[in-house]
Formats: structure tokens, C-alpha cells, sequence
């Protein structure tokens, strides 16, 4: 199919303020990178040292926003958006936000901008994320369990490790070499992880707190996410504001599913070159150019939630 149509920022926003919301900061990607750490560190610190079931459950809740945050952050590398040094950007974006996820950068910006050209076409490789939906409300139940079970965690790492052993055999194909290397880095990044919470002094209980929160909250925090950038939304018409959805997030879901701005995804996908910090005011300037209507904006993730479940049958009744 033919790529998605894309907007004018110079028609939209003019050439001086496109220029303005376009910068890359020197020290505000570092400086968010190194926020999404430091609160990683505290709150799992803070629940070892503490103890306690409900520091332990804080602490998961969190800190699971704060790996998608490092997700996201790697986003940012992948656009280029962390620093204007490219080589700072590809590098703190490879190791700092990618490797400790299991993700490579590199690989993801050829699969991302993949995304971004064909958005909700069957060439987009992110179509399997929102396709499914709407659904009923006990699939995603059963979605959510899996992920606060660790099941999808499991699967999704399971799977990896085995085209990664496919990659040491004899006559191993490109992609299973490659693969090989992302598990070794992703596994090697886990022991600095793990070395790092016995020189606390709190032994393993640090790092266990980090991987739970992977396993778990992690998990969930990523699929509401990934439902509520586009799932039933009109993507894939003329008009390239409707290519994705913006939703409003509060302070608690900024703090778990929408870390760093991720909320403004309609803005995202209108202007990519746009760093994550600036895209509030972007939407600002969309909303006071009479743009919102051309939109798909939700008031928050629970509506999105609602959007996308389809009514019981006795919902329907009344």
C-alpha cells in the first residue's frame, strides 16, 4: 500500500515555531534518562530496605512506569531526540534505555520508522498491537493476567533465548546471530543490575524488585500503552491526524503508563522530529490552531479502556 499521508508542518505551525519545537536539548533527554534511573534506584532500594509487602507493591507499581519510561527514552534515540551528537544520542540510547530492556536501538528504528510510514497498513510491523481490538472484556482480562502473572514476560523472553540458541548451532542464519547478541547484552546488562544491588548492601532483594516490575507491570503498563496509541482510531485515511490517538493522563497515569509526554501520540506521529518534552506544547498550539477537531483525543486511559471493550450483551440491554 502506498505510505500514510503525511502533514505540513510549515503550513501547521510556520517555519520559525516548527524550527523551536523541532530543537534537541543538550541536557534535557540526559537529564530525563537520568531521572527514570534514579527513581528505578530509590524504589527499589527503598522496598529492600523497608521491607514491607506495601513498599514492595509501590515500589513494582512504579518502577514498571519507569521502565517503560526507559523504553520510551529509547524511542527517543531511535528518532534521534535524545542529543543532537548522534553518536551521544545512538550510544546512551543503546545502552543506558535499550540494552537493559532487551531491546537493540538500531534494529528498532529500522522496525520503528517501518512503523511510521505504513501506520496501520499491513506492511506496519506495530498492526498486531491494535488489530485485535475491540475485544471483549474477558479477553482482556485474560490479557491482563497473563501480563501481572509474568506469562507474557515468559513467552516473550522464552522464544527470544530460543532463536538466540539457534544462533550458536551450525549454519545459524543472520537474524539468530543477531538475536544471540541482544539476549548476551540484555543478560549481561542484568548482572551489572545484579552487582550493583549486592553493593548496596541489601543483597538480592534490590534487584529482584527491578525484575518483578519487569516481569509484571511492566508488561501491562507496555499493552495499555500500545492499545491506546491506536486501536480503533481512523488510521490510515487522507487526513494524518487521524493516524494515531493523544490521551489526556492524569498525575498516576503519567506515572505508570504514560511516562515522558508518551500520552501525545497523535502529535507524535504528525511531527516525529518533535522531542518528547516539547510535544505538550505542541498540542497546545494544534488546539489553539483549531486543529483538535481533526483529532482523536481522549480524556483519559480508562476511557480508552472503554473504547476499545466491547459491551456484554446485557450492557447492550439497557
Amino acid at each position: 500500500m502506498a505510505l500514510v499521508k503525511a502533514a505540513n508542518p510549515a503550513q501547521i505551525f510556520g517555519r520559525d515555531s516548527f524550527r523551536e519545537l523541532t530543537a534537541v536539548s543538550r541536557w534535557k533527554g540526559l537529564a530525563l534518562v537520568a531521572h527514570a534511573w534514579g527513581v528505578i534506584i530509590a524504589l527499589a532500594w527503598g522496598a529492600a530496605y523497608l521491607g514491607t509487602w506495601w513498599a514492595w507493591m509501590i515500589a513494582v507499581l512504579l518502577i514498571g512506569g519507569r521502565q517503560l519510561g526507559l523504553a520510551i527514552l529509547m524511542h527517543e534515540g531511535a528518532h534521534g531526540l535524545l542529543h543532537p551528537n548522534r553518536a551521544i544520542n545512538n550510544w546512551v540510547g543503546q545502552w543506558i534505555t535499550g540494552v537493559p530492556m532487551g531491546t537493540d536501538l538500531h534494529a528498532y528504528r529500522t522496525y520503528h520508522l517501518t512503523h511510521h510510514r505504513y501506520t496501520q497498513q499491513p506492511e506496519d510491523p506495530d498492526l498486531s498491537l491494535s488489530a485485535p481490538f475491540p475485544t471483549t472484556r474477558a479477553s482482556m482480562l485474560r490479557k491482563v493476567f497473563r501480563d501481572l502473572t509474568g506469562q507474557t514476560f515468559l513467552k516473550q523472553r522464552s522464544a527470544q533465548v530460543m532463536m538466540a540458541l539457534k544462533g550458536f548451532g551450525p549454519g545459524a542464519k543472520e537474524q539468530n546471530l543477531f538475536v544471540g547478541k541482544v539476549v548476551l547484552r540484555f543478560l549481561g546488562a542484568q548482572v551489572v543490575l545484579l552487582a550493583l544491588s549486592f553493593a548496596t548492601g541489601l543483597g538480592v532483594t534490590p534487584y529482584l524488585v527491578w525484575l518483578i516490575a519487569l516481569a509484571t507491570t511492566f508488561q501491562l503498563y507496555l499493552r495499555i500503552r500500545n492499545i491506546a496509541e491506536h486501536a480503533c482510531t481512523a488510521t490510515g485515511s487522507e487526513d494524518p491526524f487521524t493516524h494515531a490517538r493523544t490521551t489526556h493522563a492524569n498525575w498516576l497515569e503519567r506515572a505508570t503508563v504514560a511516562p515522558y509526554w508518551v500520552n501525545f501520540h497523535s502529535e507524535h506521529h504528525l511531527f516525529m522530529g518533535v522531542p518528547c518534552y516539547n510535544l505538550p506544547r505542541a498540542h497546545r498550539m494544534l488546539v489553539e490552531g483549531g486543529h483538535a477537531g481533526r483529532m482523536t483525543i481522549a480524556p483519559g486511559y480508562i476511557e480508552v479502556m472503554r473504547q476499545v471493550i466491547i459491551p456484554s450483551p446485557a450492557a447492550q440491554a439497557h
